[in-house]
């Protein structure tokens, strides 16, 4: 029988050697293995937990990825636009406005500008933009507006408080302690408020009210305030009586404690003094109507009489 020799096959030391490799790669094998399990022990994690992190990080950054491509090719505005008529359908849309907070404003004025949202998806509705809207009308200083599902906007108006009447040289407007203006107001609807008059007069609402405090008994008296060169102030009382103050920080509180102080003690309002000079330091300076006229008489009649004297003598 003829005998097959494999003319390829390993020799002694070739076949020792890659025996020997084998064994090497095992262990190499068999020390990794043991290296990743020591530091897998240490997580807080189960392998299979673990699995599941990474499976869900790589589940996220395809939909990411997805979700990207689809902003693209203008699929989020389509399927807003599928849930906000799913929404309607199911009734969530604007059927009912409520404001509250209105007192002196003209309340159509609010719904004008939200009554636009009116049979619109809830979900459409943007409630920052009808905010600025609203925040435009002069009598608005705040407001808050919130969807009550399922049909109903409801808007919190915060108004402006008005303060005073400023006199412009063709119409008075009503305008609250900012000065900002609120609406026209008729002569007849003023009565009973304070008016003020002159150029940065409204930017001086606040300070004026500050002063007035100064002198309490005085500031329900006070019907007008003119500003004067954009600097100090001209008060008229109820009683037609004008008080020109001083200009400065702390002069004109202290010239109005001084006269308050003074009509306590000799009635000057409701006299016959028709005006009150306190500009000069610690002096106050009086007008009476036609006292310079009967002087004058007065002075006359003194000479005359001196004249009449001396022809007789």
């Amino acid at each position: 029988m003829a005998e097959t020799i494999n003319r390829k096959g390993k020799g002694v030391r070739r076949a020792s050697a890659a025996r020997s490799r084998a064994a090497t790669a095992r262990k190499a094998r068999a020390k990794t293995t043991g290296a990743v399990g020591g530091a897998l022990a240490l997580l807080p994690f189960t392998e299979e937990q673990l699995h599941k992190v990474f499976v869900g990080a790589i589940l996220a950054a395809v939909a990411a990825l997805a979700l990207f491509i689809a902003s693209l090719a203008g699929v989020p505005a389509l399927a807003a636009a599928q849930v906000a008529a799913v929404a309607s359908d199911a009734g969530f849309e604007v059927r009912r406005v409520q404001v509250t907070g209105v007192e002196r404003m003209n309340e159509l004025k609010v719904y004008e500008r939200v009554l636009a949202e009116r049979d619109r998806p809830m979900p459409l509705v943007e409630l920052d933009t009808i905010r600025k809207d609203l925040l435009a009308l002069s009598w608005v200083a705040d407001a808050r507006v919130s969807r009550q599902l399922p049909d109903t906007l409801v808007v919190d108006v915060v108004e402006r408080t008005p303060r005073a009447v400023l006199k412009k040289p063709n119409r008075m407007v009503l305008i609250d302690g900012a000065g900002h203006e609120l609406e026209p107001i008729s002569p007849a609807n003023a009565k009973g408020m304070l008016q003020v008059s002159g150029p940065g007069a409204a930017r001086q609402v606040a300070a004026l009210d500050a002063l007035l405090d100064a002198a309490p008994a005085l500031k329900a008296q006070v019907t007008q305030a003119e500003w004067i060169g954009n600097r100090r102030w001209n008060l008229t009382f109820k009683t037609g009586q004008v008080l020109a103050l001083p200009h400065g920080d702390e002069e004109p509180a202290a010239a109005l404690v001084s006269f308050a102080r003074l009509d306590g003690v000799n009635r000057l309002l409701g006299g016959k003094v028709a005006a009150f000079d306190m500009r000069a330091p610690d002096r106050i300076y009086m007008r009476i109507p036609g006292r310079a006229k009967q002087q004058a008489l007065d002075a006359q009649a003194a000479r005359a009489a001196r004249a009449k004297s001396a022809g007789e003598q």
